[in-house]
């Protein structure tokens, strides 16, 4: 594993630990992050459904935010959610893993994109995300 993956994967763990979002009310684990990658997933509970007896667009949109936050935050800066959209092409059903897989397409200064892809486990693209990063002043973790 590079140095820069182990920061990552630091990095990635200490957000994780503080994120009571993500672990306490979401049920998302923390599965693989690398430098500019993550990934991340839940299970669709009851909790999760809308009116439509689906998974509700909210939580998988918090999916891919998500796990887009843990790959721009993964060079250990701090770094925000500048812009991002979704698009939703699949229901998520009771019962069903959700895996997002979240990659850097470009780093440039302060500035990143990052594109995230939502599956169910039958490997059925559930939605795509493209998120817009700032990095902020800080660090995750001290330096």
């Amino acid at each position: 594993m590079s140095a820069a993956d182990a920061l990552a994967r630091q990095v990635a763990q200490s957000m994780f630990n503080a994120d009571v979002a993500a672990r306490a009310t979401m049920g998302i684990e923390l599965v693989r992050v690398a430098e500019g990658r993550a990934v991340l997933q839940m299970r669709v509970l009851e909790l999760h459904l809308n009116g439509h007896a689906v998974c509700h667009g909210g939580f998988i949109f918090t999916l891919a935010d998500t796990t887009f936050a843990y790959a721009c935050n993964s060079r250990n800066k701090n770094t925000l959610a500048a812009g991002c959209s979704i698009e939703f092409l699949k229901p998520g059903l009771l019962g069903d893993v959700l895996t997002c897989e979240a990659a850097e397409q470009i780093l440039q200064g302060r500035h990143g994109i990052y594109d995230a892809k939502v599956s169910n486990q039958k490997g059925e693209v559930v939605a795509m995300f493209r998120g817009k990063s700032a990095q902020i002043p800080g660090t995750i973790l001290p330096e």
